[in-house]
């Protein structure tokens, strides 16, 4: 299910709100609250959850750093979100469940 902001946030030339925008900002337009999770697995970097009544969870290990969660974090939602973006880099990939 794609969000109802994905019109209002759509890239231009000059700005992509999935690169430009911080994210609490990015989160919070798409409804997407972000929660730590206990699972802190080497291979594991966050989860993306969408349930059937629209409640959007973006699931991340506490032990990482600011860039890597803000990265992956982007990854995720462009992914689960639908909203395009460069391809997840080797070795790391998206796995849909």
């Amino acid at each position: 299910m794609k969000s109802t902001h994905a019109t209002a946030l759509a890239p231009t030339a000059a700005h992509d709100p999935l690169l430009d925008l911080p994210l609490s900002r990015l989160l919070a337009e798409y409804g997407v609250e972000l929660r730590m999770t206990e699972v802190d697995s080497p291979g594991v970097f966050g989860e993306f959850r969408e349930y059937r009544d629209g409640h959007r969870i973006l699931a991340m290990p506490p032990n990482r750093s600011e860039f890597e969660r803000d990265t992956v974090a982007r990854m995720l939602l462009a992914d689960g979100l639908g909203l395009g973006g460069p391809p997840v880099p080797s070795p790391l990939e998206v796995t849909r469940v």
